[in-house]
C-alpha cells in the first residue's frame, strides 16, 4: 500500500483511485468522468451548466431531493484518464465557476474500466 499512496496522496479522490485500483481497474484508460456541482436554485445551476455546454462538455440539470439546501444538481462530463491531478485540477475549475453562482463540489464518479490482467 506504500507505494499507491505515493501515487495517490492521502485525501478523499486519492482514497477513491485507491479503491478503484484494488478493484481491478486500470487508471491508465480513460473514460468519461461525471462530476456533480450542486446548487440552491434552478436558474443558477442551469447558467453553470451553459457555461460548460458552451466549452464543449456534456452538462445535465436535475432536481434531486438527496440534499435539501441544494436540490439542482448539474451533471458534467470530462472524457480523461482518472488521474488525481486531473480530477483536482477539472474540480478546481468547476468550483471557481461554482462560487459566485452559490453552488459546490459534490463528488465524482465513473464506470470501471478493467485492466487486462483482471
Amino acid at each position: 500500500m506504500a507505494r499507491q499512496d505515493l501515487i495517490h496522496p492521502d485525501d478523499e479522490n486519492g482514497d477513491v483511485l485507491r479503491r478503484m485500483e484494488e478493484q481491478g481497474d486500470d487508471l491508465d484508460k480513460a473514460r468519461n468522468i461525471d462530476f456533480s456541482v450542486v446548487f440552491s436554485v434552478e436558474s443558477t445551476a442551469e447558467r453553470f451548466a451553459e457555461h460548460f455546454r458552451a466549452q464543449g462538455f456534456a452538462a445535465s440539470v436535475y432536481f434531486s431531493e438527496k440534499m435539501k439546501e441544494f436540490p439542482w444538481n448539474v451533471n458534467v462530463v470530462k472524457h480523461m484518464v482518472p488521474s488525481h491531478r486531473g480530477i483536482g485540477e477539472f474540480e478546481a475549475s468547476l468550483q471557481a465557476v461554482a462560487d459566485p453562482l452559490g453552488g459546490h463540489n459534490d463528488g465524482w464518479g465513473c464506470f470501471s474500466e478493467p485492466s487486462s490482467s483482471s
